[in-house]
């Protein structure tokens, strides 16, 4: 009995409808093992950094303008160095500013190879403090253990802060660092190309099994996402992992709110950290990262602190949308503007 083509086509449409949310959820190991650059749009490059077998840093792009280059991350100081050459390779237009997503070290431990070229290096003023501590902590340490590559170099902090946004337009290319609030660490900030739809993340989103929450406050980091998402992404470039589209912030925010809710389902049965981790399990992170969920013990314990002892961490408030936590700061500081443009249009 043949069957009528009108029947056949919904019922291919209705298995299409059925796969379609594991598509995005599927793992995205396409080359852990390479490290590869793409030019995305005219001028914007997406840099993919090597992870395995060694763990060579961050991601990180940068944006040729008319008259200079902005790069997106400094990495660890001998990335920052492959880096420069791989722009000289594209363009001889000065490197004029450095945006740090955050202060970790394999985001901003390479400021020093940028400013010894005249760059400026930018990010969010809630990260001052934490470069001043933290990362210069790191940095020393660094300098013990990765003597050959950290050697005698001195720490670089950014020298320019800014709240919420901060513009940098010469009428071709437009790029918005923008601020939407505490997540992977207090200070993250993006970079977002509107005129193209590309995100530049930093660690805010990664792809895969690549989540430290050390710094993070996960409730408001899942706020951050959908802060993300009402952009309109059509192609995002995370801090780690592989370039991809919105199902990223899709597939990241998930894995926060199944994290959150199984930890808590387990607090609300009174169970101990220690029983938590022996019987977590969620599914859906091994269909994303190819990794156990179960392994993700830094992640496990940092949401279970956060659930156990709120007071102990800063309290994100209420959710704002993008336009609020773009223009809320009352009165920034002259080098921390809250909404400013770099560039000038022709």
């Amino acid at each position: 009995m043949s069957i009528p083509l009108r029947f056949l086509a919904r019922f291919l449409l209705a298995l299409f409808a059925l796969l379609l949310p594991a598509v995005g959820a599927r793992p995205t190991s396409a080359a852990p093992e390479e490290t590869t650059i793409t030019e995305v749009a005219p001028g914007v490059f997406f840099r993919k950094a090597q992870t395995e077998p060694v763990f060579t840093g961050c991601n990180q792009g940068f944006v040729v303008f008319r008259d200079h280059v902005l790069v997106i991350d400094a990495n660890f100081p001998g990335q920052a160095e492959n880096v420069i050459a791989s722009i000289r390779e594209r363009t001889d237009k000065p490197i004029k500013f450095v945006f740090d997503t955050h202060y970790h070290g394999d985001h901003a431990d390479g400021n020093q190879q940028y400013v010894k070229l005249g760059a400026t290096v930018v990010a969010q003023e809630r990260s001052q403090p934490l470069f001043q501590t933290k990362g210069a902590d790191g940095f020393e340490g660094a300098k013990k253990n990765r003597a050959s590559e950290y050697g005698a170099l001195s720490y670089e902090i950014p020298s320019l802060y800014f709240s919420h946004k901060l513009v940098f337009d010469d009428g071709d290319q437009r790029v918005e660092l923008l601020f939407l609030g505490h997540a992977h660490t207090a200070g993250d900030a993006v970079a977002w190309l509107p005129k193209h739809g590309i995100l530049f993340t930093g660690d805010a989103c990664v792809n895969g099994a690549f989540n430290y929450t050390g710094d993070a406050n996960t409730e408001s980091w899942i706020a951050v996402l959908g802060a993300m998402e009402d952009l309109g992404v059509k192609t995002l470039c995370p801090g780690h992992g592989e370039m991809g589209g919105a199902e990223i912030l899709a597939n990241q925010k998930r894995w926060f709110l199944e994290l959150r809710g199984t930890v808590k389902a387990g607090i609300d049965k009174g169970l101990s950290l220690e029983a938590i981790k022996d019987g977590f399990d969620v599914p859906f992170y091994k269909e994303w990262t190819g990794k156990e969920s179960k392994a993700q013990s830094e992640n496990i314990e940092h949401v279970f602190k956060e659930l156990s002892n709120p007071k102990e961490l800063s309290s994100p408030g209420k959710p704002l949308g993008l336009k609020s936590r773009l223009h809320r700061h009352p009165h920034p500081h002259p080098s921390q503007p809250a909404v400013g443009t770099v560039g000038n249009k022709r």
